[in-house]
């Protein structure tokens, strides 16, 4: 007489909602290195993921929502590291601004497909301009609060409207950082990028680069 295995018959385990979620997220991480976002279907991830159609909208709205979540960690690091620099403003204003660029530069520039992707969605997806808009009108604010106390302490010319300036130099940091990370001509090559844009901030707040 012989005895049946344990496993005989047992079905595989599986995967998590979890696990799913994360294949998914996988899934696209890898296609937005190969191709543009617009190019990447629904169905193409869920077959990446093993997973049908109808089951990958249990766990996201949108392919828009996965790259969504993608994106949330990199904006989250930026905006934390945006506040923190911000917060060393008083005793040393010249090292946090150098420090906010090079935070906002790092969280993006740690995943360069994923932040071409998010700027890609940003001109053609609403859900994607609403947020990218507010952050940008977030940090536009922190940096003309930070204009103004320099100018009132004494340590910045009262020159151009506060607010002018900051919206400039905070546009013009996320189309050099996008440039650089496409490698699009012309763009500032990737290790110089930093120090070019602190020159710029300080020298248009300051009037000069210490």
């Amino acid at each position: 007489m012989t005895t049946a295995s344990p496993s005989r018959g047992r079905r595989a385990a599986r995967p998590s909602g979890d696990e799913r979620q994360q294949a998914i997220l996988d899934t696209a991480s890898r296609l937005i290195q190969e191709r543009s976002f617009s190019d990447i279907s629904v169905d193409d991830l869920a077959k990446g993921a093993g997973i049908s159609r109808p089951t990958f909208y249990f766990y996201f709205a949108s392919k828009e929502a996965v790259l969504l979540s993608l994106m949330d960690p990199l904006i989250k690091r930026a905006d934390t590291g945006f506040d923190n620099a911000m917060d060393t403003m008083p005793a040393e204003p010249h090292k946090a601004i150098r420090r906010g660029i090079e935070i906002f530069f790092s969280s993006f520039g740690s995943h360069p497909a994923t932040a071409r992707a998010g700027v890609e969605a940003v001109h053609s997806v609403p859900e994607f301009r609403a947020v990218w808009a507010g952050l940008m009108q977030k940090w536009i604010g922190l940096t003309a609060a930070l204009i103004n106390a320099e100018r009132q302490r004494g340590a910045a010319p009262d020159t151009l409207p506060a607010l002018d300036l900051a919206t400039s130099l905070n546009l013009m940091n996320e189309k050099m950082m996008m440039a650089a990370l496409a490698e699009d001509r012309p763009s500032v090559q990737h290790d110089r990028v930093v120090d070019t844009l602190t020159h710029i901030w300080l020298t248009s707040i300051y009037g000069t680069a210490p």
